[in-house]
Formats: structure tokens, C-alpha cells, sequence
């Protein structure tokens, strides 16, 4: 009589078949969606300090609006030196289109204070550093160490965490739990583009009220598939 797997056994290859679909997904999306981190952004940048000031504007705002936006502001506030010393009423008004103007202008500066005062104005590269500076959360400190600095780092923005709902990579809802469960999956140096490609693929394909998954790459390895 064969041999029954043994509980332990059962526990193991329970964890290896996510692991091993969550590897499947991420190849078919570099297929997909080739190319590096930078290559893979849609925020339009020059250096890091232009990149953090592009994600903050980005929260509630489309990309498309931020690239608009971005050449305007770094025309008349260039560097972190003159970006901290902004006209505030001025820098509202050239923002005012991303929204939540006055909250981002405040972060904008702030966050330029402390890289001119705290790191010679040189944005920080470390998560502890960036998350010190006013307005930068986890997911935007992640974007300037993955995409900037080629450092590992996995941003979880609406579309990610929407994705690895559906994909069954993460059950969370919570953004730091998903971070930590996309993390274990894949090495750290697919982290930055995993998130990109991810966060593409929700753009495109897996949208949040029709996705359509008649044209999806991945729709056989989602357990979601039909259900929306």
C-alpha cells in the first residue's frame, strides 16, 4: 500500500504551490512588461530628489498629470536648496492640479528642509532615513530605493495590493503585511520590478471594477479568474 504523505509533508508542499504559481506570475509579467526599474516607472524623473517629489505628488493622482506638472516646478524650484526656500502660496498654485495641494506642498518642503539640514541635500538611501522625512511613507521610500537607487525595495500602492488579492499572493489588506508577503516570494532584486510590472498589469488589464480577463496573461494562474 503506498506510503501516505505525512502532515508535515502536506504543510510543505502547500507552501512550495504558491511559491512556485507566484514565480510563474512574475515571469509571464516580465515577458509582458520588460525592462528595468526605471524603464518600468511611469513617473518621469532626472535624479532621486525629482523622483521623491514625483511620488508625493502622485498620491490620488494620475502619472499622466504629475509628468505635466513636474517640468513646470523643477523650472522655478530646480534643486532641494530652492525647493526648500518655495514661495508657498507660488508652489500651491503650480501643484494645484495633482490635488490635495496644500497637504503635498507642506510635504514637499518639509521633506526639502530635511535633506538640505540633514543630508547636505542628498536624498537619503536608506528606509529609516526616508521614512524620517515629512510626507514619505513606506511605499515612497520604496519607490526612490528601488527605482533611484537600485537598492531592494517592493512599493504596495492600490493596484498592488488589489493584485495580490486577486493573484492569492497575499490575504491582507493591510500594505506593510503585503510588502512582507510579496517579499518572501521573490528575490530582492525583482522587488522594485515586481511591484512596477504588478502595478501595470492593474492599469492595463486587472482593473478594479472590469477586469478583463479574457486578455489576461496570468487569468489561468488566478484563483480570481470569472469572479468580478
Amino acid at each position: 500500500m503506498p506510503r501516505q504523505p505525512s502532515a508535515r509533508s502536506r504543510r510543505g508542499r502547500g507552501r512550495r504551490r504558491p511559491l512556485a504559481r507566484a514565480r510563474k506570475i512574475a515571469d509571464r509579467l516580465a515577458v509582458t512588461y520588460p525592462g528595468t526599474t526605471t524603464e518600468l516607472c511611469a513617473l518621469a524623473h532626472r535624479d532621486p530628489f525629482e523622483l521623491l517629489v514625483a511620488t508625493i505628488l502622485s498620491a490620488q493622482c494620475t502619472d499622466e498629470r504629475v509628468n505635466i506638472v513636474m517640468p513646470i516646478l523643477f523650472r522655478r524650484y530646480p534643486t532641494p536648496q530652492a525647493m526648500a526656500g518655495a514661495d508657498r502660496d507660488e508652489l500651491e498654485t503650480l501643484i494645484r492640479s495633482t490635488g490635495f495641494f496644500r497637504a503635498k506642498a507642506s510635504h514637499i518642503i518639509g521633506a526639502s528642509e530635511a535633506i538640505v539640514m540633514r543630508h547636505a541635500g542628498e536624498v537619503p538611501r536608506s528606509m529609516e532615513e526616508l521614512t524620517a522625512l515629512p510626507g514619505v511613507g513606506r511605499k515612497t521610500a520604496n519607490v526612490v530605493l528601488s527605482v533611484a537607487f537600485d537598492i531592494p525595495g517592493l512599493p504596495v500602492d492600490t493596484h498592488v495590493t488589489r493584485l495580490s488579492r486577486r493573484l492569492g499572493l497575499s490575504g491582507s489588506a493591510d500594505p506593510i503585511q503585503i510588502e512582507q508577503d510579496l517579499c518572501g516570494m521573490f528575490p530582492p532584486d525583482q522587488w522594485g520590478a515586481i511591484s512596477l510590472r504588478l502595478i501595470l498589469h492593474g492599469r492595463r488589464v486587472c482593473d478594479a471594477r472590469r477586469p478583463r480577463c479574457e486578455i489576461c496573461e496570468v487569468a489561468d494562474l488566478c484563483p480570481s479568474r470569472g469572479k468580478f
